[in-house]
């Protein structure tokens, strides 16, 4: 997350899942020279990828002396990473394609280094990548779709770190519970902006007390919040009643697939309701 007093990272660190199998590996990396620079690259996809590519940023240097180290913006150790993943592309992709494994990795880097503010990219597979901006504060790799309906209600650019920092964890907590690819322990990490330092680390195991505060009591303040919306109300006049979830002026018809021929006689035998003769008389004594 980007935020206006800083950056917030936060990853997992299950890399494989099975019935007997789960591998465990630290998905963040921080580069920092205190005073200069402090840089965080989070990883997911394949593992030796990842691996790979981090080990080139960590001590590759170009022929004109650039490195993770030196770059002069982020924006420059951005493409850094960029061309790492395309150096292990052009050296991995058509051996693994051979075993049918495809060029799976993506990635988070962010920091800041001195002279300019804090920034945040999203590495994709090609080497290429995209900036965050003030209308979207954050980026998910990995498994994302179970915790990001809360990042998306909770968190803005003015959002405190401490905040998003919580609105993360719940986030990754409706991520745990919903899938197994997802794993503790969790690295979270909190930078303040100009610190040019980390502010705030720690790595959550399923000992860390508010992480079990929020695994035990998120889940029951939403059943509280479910509990105490109203349920629907069927066929009644908005005018008069609240809650109405349909009303009996307005016709719904479910789509209904033609039924059979074969049954379209039966079925109308049996759920017609029988022919009954109403006799009326009239002042006459006639029979109508």
């Amino acid at each position: 997350m980007r935020l206006d007093a800083g950056l917030v990272f936060l990853s997992d660190s299950r890399t494989n899942a099975g019935v007997d199998q789960v591998g465990t590996f630290r998905k963040m990396t921080v580069f920092e020279n205190p005073g200069d620079r402090t840089l965080v690259l989070l990883t997911a996809g394949n593992l030796s990828i990842s691996q790979s590519i981090r080990q080139i940023v960590a001590e590759k240097t170009t022929p004109d002396g650039r490195s993770i180290w030196t770059a002069k913006s982020m924006y420059e150790a951005a493409q850094i990473v960029g061309d790492a993943i395309r150096q292990v592309h052009e050296r991995d992709a058509e051996s693994l394609a051979k075993f049918g494994i495809d060029f799976n990795v993506s990635m988070i880097f962010g920091g800041q280094i001195k002279g300019e503010r804090c920034r945040l990219f999203q590495m994709y597979s090609a080497g290429n990548f995209i900036e965050s901006h003030e209308e979207s504060p954050y980026f998910q790799i990995g498994e994302a779709k179970y915790g990001k309906p809360i990042i998306d209600r909770v968190i803005a650019p003015s959002t405190p770190l401490d905040e998003a920092a919580k609105c993360a964890l719940i986030s990754m907590d409706s991520t745990l519970r919903s899938n197994i690819s997802v794993g503790l322990p969790l690295d979270l990490l909190i930078y303040e902006t100009d610190k040019l330092a980390v502010s705030r680390f720690v790595t959550i195991d399923e000992k860390n007390q508010y992480f079990q505060m929020i695994r035990n009591s998120w889940g029951g303040q939403l059943k509280s919040v479910f509990e105490g919306i109203a349920n629907p109300v069927w066929n009644a006049a908005p005018e008069t009643t609240a809650n109405v979830l349909t009303t009996a002026s307005t016709l719904s018809q479910p789509v209904y697939a033609p039924l059979p021929q074969t049954l379209a006689a039966k079925t109308v035998s049996v759920n017609m309701p029988p022919f009954q003769t109403l006799a009326q008389h009239d002042d006459s004594g006639k029979q109508h």
